[in-house]
């Protein structure tokens, strides 16, 4: 059996990224950085800026986490514990959210 050291990034088949995947993915956040300020400063309705912000948000989450925390090199358990826990952070966010919305009264005219 082979001894793992650090640095042995063997998972599944897969080897550690190289230096231009390393350059591809700040290309594409800084894509999406630009695309970020691009929509800020249109000055387009708060009602299209903060959901597109948020998606925008979102994708490079998912760009970092799933590369500099090499998600996509480890045990699929890592994850899956991963993904649980921001799947319930989101839950509970959301119904917080929907409790503090529901709960507001309307504004008097």
């Amino acid at each position: 059996m082979k001894e793992a050291r650090y640095g042995d990034f063997e998972y599944e088949g897969r080897g550690h990224p190289e230096v231009r995947d390393y350059v591809q993915i700040a290309v594409a956040l800084c894509v999406v950085i630009a695309l970020e300020l691009t929509v800020y400063y249109l000055l387009a309705p708060v009602a299209l800026v903060v959901p597109l912000l948020g998606i925008f948000a979102a994708i490079k989450f998912f760009i970092i986490g799933s590369w500099f925390m090499h998600l996509r090199f480890d045990s699929r358990i890592f994850r899956r514990l991963f993904l649980s826990g921001l799947v319930l952070a989101v839950s509970v966010f959301l119904a917080t959210l929907l409790m503090f919305v529901l709960a507001t009264p309307p504004p008097r005219t």
